[in-house]
């Protein structure tokens, strides 16, 4: 898995104030709760204030008239109740925000990883890239749900609090000023060391997905070849690199969080009883302005301590929400089109001297050159690695190429909007891909206006209909991920029904017939030369013998065109395509002639 950089402070506060533009949109919102949660600050600032006048006023002196008395207490239940019912709008309206922040971030990021090319799903494992979308968008939302909410109210209760304690004592206000350097200097610290663990953490936990999802994935293969205890031994090997991460972030938010801050919290009523201690020498001490300082100083420490144990998740969120920002900014993305209003027409695919690499240094293809005119099938021969993939992957432009042009109907590839390619060019690949749903949306491809009508038509064109028949739902018959309860002629029966209904004017078939059984394949080769007709086709085959008609067939071997013509020049010429050809139909002996 690709490792990330350390983010640094400076790194941290970018990435914090990114997220707060998250809070724009919800600023209305933001501001009614924030008016809620200055109300309720104000009521646990009184509070104590009432109490102290109570004991010092009335308790004190031992008087309790009827009226003053029943004022402070009705007075006091009112803050409290009032601040019951105010607290309970105000996290509503903040939690309301966060998860719409959240929401918003999810749709984000899912539309990127849609938009991103393949070059990147080539370097990145699927896990890794499930785990920004669902783990680390959960972080941030724990982040803007109890962190955010928990550091305004603490910050709002901290003000409230000193400005109280100045109001009932100056110079002993002052002296607990002494205290913040420190609480800020175990801040820094804890910032600083536990982003490093809680990166580190975010990344093991991203390699148990990928983990998990190569194992859920490849389980047919798994269990074939009984690699249960290798992969068991592998996961335990991660897994125990993850423990090992959080047993060290559980050291650091043990040694300074609470504990810490209980320290300096004991040594901060050592200072304020010592104070009124020495002051008690001198001159009276009211016992009502004991009692509120020591709660202050209580209701000071708890939302500090709540600050320190909330760290520990905004480290978490501002680490998860780098990683999501890195995805965010990725710029490798899908192949840009120029959306110009050309129409795919006629169908002619002509590429003149195309050469292609994945990493930039050794090139698969090297000055690539045929022409498809329309109608015709032009069929990529090969051994595996030869590059005949590739071609397909830069004219159905999955991936950017930079040398050399390729043109459908005289007009560059890159030229045509996006939507008029998707709807002209239809791909079966080898190993098809079903979505969970119905036979009849894997069909549809979920396309509304399509009618039903069409539907059927392009499973009877292929002869899809008949399997299809049999099921007990027919075309409701439910499709499990990935199409697994299905054979694989039989996916590969219905990708094809998916291409045909779509009726597209060039079809791109990529092995299409190579996992099906020789009497399914019989059955299709008739719906396959339908296909073809009318249609440009460029097939890569692997069984020779599916590709015979063609018009035109490109023999390629490491990248360039070694060969082309039909298929009788081909065997007449007694090169590659000859030797290919010998093998597949067991006459090993003349392969050497």
């Amino acid at each position: 898995m690709e490792k990330q950089k350390e983010l640094t402070g400076k790194d941290q506060w970018l990435v914090f104030k990114r997220l707060l533009l998250y809070l724009i949109p919800h600023k209305k919102m933001l501001s009614i709760a924030m008016l809620l949660l200055i109300l309720t600050v104000l009521g646990d600032v009184l509070g104590p204030l009432i109490i102290k006048t109570f004991i010092d006023g009335y308790l004190t002196p031992g008087n309790f008239p009827t009226g003053p008395v029943t004022g402070l207490a009705l007075g006091y239940l009112f803050i409290q109740v009032s601040n019951v019912i105010i607290s309970y709008f105000q996290l509503l309206k903040f939690q309301e925000a966060a998860l719409k922040i959240i929401q918003q971030m999810r749709i984000d990021v899912f539309t990127k990883v849609q938009s991103l090319g393949m070059r990147y799903f080539d370097r990145t494992p699927a896990g890794g890239i499930v785990s920004r979308v669902t783990n680390d968008t959960e972080a941030i939302k724990e982040m803007f749900v109890t962190v955010l909410i928990g550091f305004i109210q603490s910050i709002f209760l901290i003000i409230g609090v000193y400005i109280a304690m100045f109001f009932l004592n100056l110079r002993l206000a002052l002296i607990t000023l002494i205290l913040l350097p420190i609480l800020f200097w175990i801040m820094y610290i804890y910032r600083k060391y536990s982003s490093i663990f809680y990166q580190d953490l975010r990344e093991r936990l991203g390699q148990l997905n990928a983990k998990i999802s190569e194992s859920v994935q490849g389980m047919g293969m798994i269990q074939a070849f009984s690699q249960e205890g290798r992969m068991q031994d592998e996961f335990n090997e991660i897994n125990e690199k993850h423990w090992n991460a959080g047993k060290r972030n559980i050291k650091i938010d043990g040694l300074l969080l609470r504990p810490a801050i209980d320290l300096v919290y004991t040594l901060a009523l050592i200072m304020l009883l010592s104070y009124f201690g020495i002051t008690s020498f001198n001159s009276t001490i009211e016992v009502g302005v004991i009692y509120a300082f020591v709660t202050y100083i209580d209701r000071f420490f708890e939302p500090i301590n709540q600050v320190m144990q909330r760290l520990s998740i905004f480290q978490q969120a501002i680490v998860a929400a780098s990683r999501v920002f890195d995805l965010l900014d990725e710029t490798d993305e899908a192949p840009a089109q120029k959306e110009a209003a050309a129409d795919i027409t006629e169908g002619r695919i002509e590429l003149r001297n195309v050469s292609f690499s994945y990493d930039g240094k050794a090139e698969v293809l090297k000055n690539i050159s045929f022409t498809a005119e329309p109608g015709q099938t032009v069929a990529l021969v090969g051994h595996t690695g030869s590059g005949k993939s590739s071609i397909i992957n830069l004219l159905m432009r999955f991936y950017e190429f930079e040398k050399g042009d390729i043109l459908i109907d005289g007009v560059n590839v890159k030229d045509y909007r996006s939507s008029e390619l998707r709807k002209k060019m239809g791909l079966v690949l080898q190993d098809p891909f079903l979505f969970y749903g119905t036979i009849e949306s894997n069909i549809r491809l979920y396309n509304p206006e399509m009618p039903f009508s069409e539907i059927r038509a392009a499973a009877e064109f292929v002869q899809a209909d008949k399997f299809i028949a049999q099921l007990p739902d027919g075309y409701d018959h439910k499709v499990t991920e990935r199409g697994s309860t299905f054979s694989s002629g039989q996916r590969q029966l219905l990708a094809f029904a998916r291409t045909m209904a779509a009726d597209p004017k060039i079809l791109v078939l990529d092995e299409a017939t190579a996992n099906i059984d020789t009497e399914t394949e019989v059955a299709i080769q008739t719906s396959l030369e339908r296909m073809r007709k009318g249609r440009t086709t460029i097939a890569i085959a692997h069984r020779l013998s599916t590709i015979q008609d063609a018009e035109l067939i490109l023999v390629l071997h490491q990248g360039e065109i070694v060969e082309r013509g039909t298929h009788q020049q081909l065997l007449a010429a007694r090169g590659l395509y000859h030797k290919m050809y010998l093998l597949q139909n067991g006459i090993v002996e003349n392969v050497g002639n």
